[in-house]
Formats: C-alpha cells, sequence, structure tokens
C-alpha cells in the first residue's frame, strides 16, 4: 500500500506500507517502510525495492499521524490512502493494527542510493520525548 502523496527532502512521492507476516506466530503487521519517489510508484518500476522470502525489520513501534482538515478521506476500495489510518489499513490486508516504522541511519550517499534503486528510505531511530521542565519553570 502507498500513502501519499508525501514530500521528502523537497520531491514528491509515497511512503510504502507492507504488511508483514512474522515468523512462528503467523500474525501480520502494518510496516511503514519508508518512502519512495513519485516515479516509482509501480511496483514493476521498482523491483529492487520489493522483498523476496525472509526478511529482518528494524523499527519502532510508533502512533501514527492523525488526518487533519486539509487531508481528504481515504478510499481504500480504490487503493488510495492520504493518511495512516491503522485500523482501516489492517482490515484491507487482514493484519493486526500494529504500526511499526522501520528505521535506518541516516546516511546521504545510502539514501540517495536507495531513492534510485527505489528501496524504501526509512526514518533515523529517533525518540521524542515531552519536555515540560522550561514550561514548568515559567509557570512558577
Amino acid at each position: 500500500m502507498l500513502i501519499g502523496p508525501r514530500m521528502h527532502d523537497g520531491n514528491n512521492g509515497y511512503l510504502v506500507i507492507t504488511p508483514l507476516e512474522r515468523e512462528g506466530s503467523g500474525t501480520t503487521v502494518l510496516v511503514n517502510r519508508g518512502w519512495i519517489p513519485k516515479k516509482l510508484r509501480r511496483q514493476t518500476d521498482r523491483k529492487e525495492g520489493l522483498p523476496i522470502g525472509e526478511v529482518v525489520v528494524e523499527g519502532l513501534l510508533r502512533e501514527p499521524w492523525k488526518k487533519n482538515m486539509f487531508t481528504p478521506d481515504n478510499k481504500p476500495e480504490q487503493g488510495e490512502f492520504y493518511f495512516p489510518d491503522v485500523q482501516q489499513m489492517a482490515m484491507v490486508t487482514g493484519s493486526q493494527p500494529v504500526w511499526i516504522e522501520e528505521t535506518m541511519e541516516p546516511d546521504l550517499l545510502k539514501a540517495y542510493d536507495r531513492e534510485a534503486k527505489g528501496i524504501p528510505i526509512g526514518r533515523a531511530a529517533e525518540v521524542n520525548l515531552r519536555n515540560n521542565h522550561t514550561q514548568y519553570i515559567f509557570t512558577w
């Protein structure tokens, strides 16, 4: 599945969402594999970006962003997704409503290589924790 259009470094493209069947349990989860350019939207144009056989995914369990008032509704019957509605996507794919974002080390040359081959570019493994200490200081 593709979510988009989405921008990455000023270029238009899509996020690739792949149902991943877990070894042993047979359960399936949704993996946000990352961004691909718009010109490689069709799977036939990005053969190197299609996983074959057993794969290992390194990622973070995250809550995806919410739809805002400017985002159109998803059209799952037409295969069009504009934002990640995990429940809806899980129903379409028959997977569990679990969202994992595949991560990768931020490496510019590797990202350019992946983009050219149609291999999705994942996010850096960063965790943003809320820090209300400054707000607390100004309150008192």
